[in-house]
């Protein structure tokens, strides 16, 4: 409604934004200029992720951990905040820590290795940003982020932050890297209303046992694919599309040609 985006048009002056989305602005008032042309952005995304009170907690983090860190947590659709149910928090808490703790770093060719570098190193100022005002907020480092930048040289250790406020940057915006910032929840609730408090929306992921659950977080969450119990999934059928920061228009699918062609109507009439 208007006064949403009133908000969010607030809130955008206050939010560092990637690269991308700068971009998507830019390419935006460029196509509006010219012929009215349409154009799909798939722009950044800031990904959540939500233990419900019935998680299989060991499936749930595991794959938690991995849709945080593969590709070294450079994905558009990486998980990149996670809520976890009081009744798992302390267990979800100490097992990621020690899932990321055994993160080989170094050459991507040798089978020793578990995660690679960074596609950039102007990366690093970025997640390094992330974590030390995360930290300067009171959340907790719980491993990671040991090493200055010159010692960093591409790589980025798998870090674990603890309890960092809503409105952190790690919480905020896109960190593109190997970051995790957990955070308790007590109710269902409570997990939709923070899922929601973003200015992205690409992707969520809900890992329950319960289908009418993820039924629910699936119809008001505000982001354009909800997953239950998996991330980072594509099916060519369904459309792939991004709410708010995170784009317009859809790929894959039907929808993927919409804002490629125009639409065109013939009307025939026969006989009287």
């Amino acid at each position: 409604d208007m006064t949403s985006a009133i908000i969010q048009d607030e809130r955008i002056e206050h939010v560092s934004f990637t690269g991308s989305v700068h971009g998507g602005h830019e390419i935006y008032r460029s196509v509006a200029k010219q012929r009215f042309i349409d154009c799909g952005l798939e722009l950044g995304g800031k990904d959540p992720a939500y233990v419900a009170q019935d998680a299989d907690l060991g499936f749930a983090l595991a794959n938690i951990v991995e849709g945080a860190c593969y590709n070294a947590g450079q994905s558009c659709c990486a998980i990149e905040r996670v809520y976890v149910h009081d009744d798992h928090y302390d267990a979800f808490v100490a097992g990621a820590k020690e899932v990321l703790g055994a993160y080989v770093l170094g050459d991507p060719m040798l089978e020793t290795t578990t995660m690679g570098p960074l596609a950039r190193r102007s990366a690093l100022k970025t997640l390094n940003e992330h974590v030390e005002d995360a930290a300067s907020r009171g959340a907790q480092i719980w491993c990671g982020h040991t090493l200055s930048v010159e010692e960093q040289k591409s790589f980025f250790k798998p870090t674990l932050i603890v309890d960092a406020p809503q409105d952190a940057l790690v919480m905020q915006d896109e960190s593109f890297g190997p970051v995790l910032p957990v955070h308790r929840v007590k109710s269902d609730a409570e997990a939709l209303e923070k899922m929601n408090d973003s200015l992205f929306g690409l992707t969520a992921s809900v890992w329950t046992q319960d289908s009418d659950r993820a039924e629910h977080f699936g119809r008001y969450l505000k982001t354009g694919t909800v997953f239950q119990n998996r991330c980072d999934y594509l099916d060519p059928a369904l459309a792939w599309s991004g709410v708010g920061a995170s784009g317009k228009g859809s790929t894959l699918s039907v929808y993927g040609f919409h804002h490629l062609t125009r639409r065109k109507s013939l009307h025939f009439r026969t006989g009287r």
